[in-house]
């Protein structure tokens, strides 16, 4: 099968296209007009920077008797790689040199966002957080400008949620106020351009685009790369949606750009997708499969915020704890996964590549100065050699998130968790063992697919008995696509659904209460955040623990120059006694003390000042 590339030029420049493959066809004496695969532009117009390829009338032909062996000719001439070089960016247009190579339906021109401002909304999970940093640097690179009014926006795009009903529900109730803005909009102005992004416009792709027309494009969380597409096909008034799931993508060359420039922490995605298939959850199917990142692309990004000053990273994955980097040939080993004693898996057992265990060692010794967190994990990767890290490296915090779900084994089992009550309690116990004073964290789920009450009796015992800091409970909401959604009955009221789960917060805030007591009187090591939003006198940050602490404003001792007496700023550790839990029973993971002492760092990189607090934690 022949591919002809027409650069038209001379007489073919005023043609129409389709005159233009008629005409080439009868130049070629071929069959039919489906022997042949065309490749044509978007529209004829000549080239004339580049070298072109022209199949010139049969008048032309008779004149000079260059066509007599066409079809040698072609063998020789221009090839896929030339037409894809005759696309690149004239030189007279520099900020497009960094646009790639654009569809035949668009040039690169189309594809600048040429100053128009862009307004980002993110809602969910740190994963979106995330996410909505990584379309940030693609859009920015493109030429759009970002704005945090939303009046001025020429791009509004919203970073949705899917995990459960009321989340989606969110989005639809935004997308009706926003429908004034788009329909006042000011015709000396450019239009108004609306999307949404992520796992929503994953789940709902054709629901979104029927029942609201003003939603101008859908991008999947695999798709962030085609957003300058999808908006420079939006300009012609069409509809546009990418949401293709990728085997491979991970981003692992978008180097984020913080939202907030005056943030102390940020989020490092390591990996995407899950492969854990629990019947409830709808992420593998708005995130697609597991896949990690070289190790080298997330040390060198790290490295980066580092380098910005930033003094926490929380290494981000729908299932963290299970990567993988598979990238070098020498580590694709035959070395077996170790699973957490009494904890299986959903799919045949992986094998080889770099385990989270080496990822996590060596993004620690990038800046001792700089706090290493992990979420979201799945408590079957939890292998000694991760708890003992934890334990050794003093910028690995402390605190392990432990989603549980249910204290029911028959729950666990219809939930396909991978696990039994008495399997996560052992491994609970296992891990304070190895990380003491480590702070505890978990989800839980209330009136999942025929959930008893004794069920519920024994999620509420789990939350007694393991008495956790900070926890996360939600109810049910069956999700389509989902293996309980085509297996299970959604049978439990939502009242019954809502009862539950208030009573389940209720314990697990007594419980919290007297978990968090252990720490008054103790001196912890606290990141300030900013200020209070209780109080303007008042500095807020987190402890190790990932506990909300809240302390004076006041001048403190330096912990590096004893004469020298200071004030915190964002990003500064500071020795704080906590005097007091927070009163607020909605709350129990919020603290307040008295600062000590302060390490300010300035943003400088290895100055000892988390080092030196660290030594008087008591």
């Amino acid at each position: 099968m022949s591919v002809i590339l027409l650069q038209t030029v001379g007489s073919f420049s005023a043609m129409h296209p389709l005159q233009c493959v008629l005409r080439a066809q009868r130049c070629l004496r071929r069959g039919p007009l489906a022997s042949v695969s065309w490749l044509l532009l978007r529209t004829c117009r000549a080239h004339s920077s580049v070298p072109s390829f022209v199949c010139p009338s049969p008048e032309r032909q008779q004149e000079d008797g260059v066509w007599k062996d066409f079809s040698s000719r072609l063998a020789t001439g221009p090839t896929f790689q030339d037409f894809l070089r005759s696309a690149s960016v004239p030189p007279e247009q520099p900020s497009s040199s960094e646009v790639e190579d654009p569809p035949p339906y668009l040039t690169v021109d189309e594809l600048l966002g040429r100053q128009r401002r862009v307004y980002l909304e993110t809602y969910g999970c740190q994963m979106n957080v995330n996410d909505t940093e990584i379309a940030w640097s693609i859009l920015q690179k493109s030429g759009y400008l970002r704005t945090s009014d939303l009046q001025e926006a020429d791009v509004i795009l919203l970073v949705t949620c899917s995990i459960r009903e009321k989340a989606e529900q969110t989005i639809w109730n935004r997308l009706h106020q926003l429908k004034p803005l788009k329909s006042k909009r000011l015709r000396s102005r450019v239009p108004l351009r609306i999307g949404i992004l992520g796992c929503m416009a994953e789940r709902l792709k054709e629901e979104i685009l029927n029942r609201e027309k003003m939603v101008d494009i859908l991008a999947g969380p695999d798709a962030y790369r085609d957003l300058p597409r999808l908006l420079a096909v939006a300009e012609s008034g069409q509809q546009a949606a990418n949401v293709l799931l990728s085997l491979d993508e991970t981003y692992a060359d978008v180097m984020p750009v913080q939202t907030s420039p005056s943030a102390t922490s940020a989020f490092v995605s390591i990996m995407r997708g899950c492969d854990n298939m629990c019947s409830y959850c709808i992420v593998p199917f708005t995130r697609g499969r597991e896949r990690s990142r070289p190790v080298a692309s997330i040390l060198e990004e790290v490295r980066k915020l580092s380098e910005q000053g930033l003094k926490e990273v929380t290494l981000l994955g729908q299932n963290v704890n299970s990567f993988r980097d598979n990238s070098e040939v020498q580590f694709n080993n035959a070395v077996s996964t170790s699973l957490s004693r009494g904890f299986s898996t959903n799919y045949k057992a992986k094998q080889g590549g770099l385990r989270f265990a080496h990822l996590l060692d060596q993004v620690s010794r990038i800046d001792p100065e700089m706090r290493i967190r992990f979420t979201s994990p799945h408590p079957k990767d939890f292998p000694d050699e991760v708890l003992q890290l934890i334990h050794e490296r003093d910028n690995i915090c402390k605190q392990i998130h432990l989603p549980a779900q249910s204290g029911s084994s028959r729950v666990l089992e219809a939930m396909r968790r991978g696990y039994s009550r008495e399997a996560y309690v052992e491994l609970i116990q296992h891990i304070r063992e190895s990380i003491p004073g480590v702070s505890l964290s978990s989800d839980f789920i209330a009136g999942f697919c025929g959930e008893t009450e004794e069920d519920h009796l024994q999620t509420v015992s789990l939350l007694r008995e393991v008495r956790y800091n900070i926890g996360f409970l939600f109810a049910y909401s069956m999700r389509q696509k989902t293996r309980a959604y085509h297996r299970l009955k959604d049978d439990i009221p939502e009242e019954v659904k809502l009862r539950r789960l208030e009573e389940l917060i209720t314990v697990f805030r007594e419980e919290a209460t007297k978990a968090n007591k252990s720490f008054v009187g103790c001196t912890q090591l606290v990141l300030v955040e900013g200020p209070s939003k209780r109080s303007a006198t008042d500095l807020c940050g987190r402890n190790d623990g990932n506990l909300k602490v809240i302390f004076a404003d006041v001048e403190m001792e330096d912990a590096t120059d004893s004469g020298l007496r200071v004030r915190a700023q964002p990003g500064d550790y500071v020795l704080v006694k906590e005097m007091w839990q927070s009163l607020n029973s909605a709350n129990p993971g919020s603290m307040g003390g008295v600062s000590l002492r302060g390490g300010v760092s300035g943003g400088t990189q290895g100055c000892g000042c988390s080092q030196a607090l660290s030594d008087l934690i008591c």
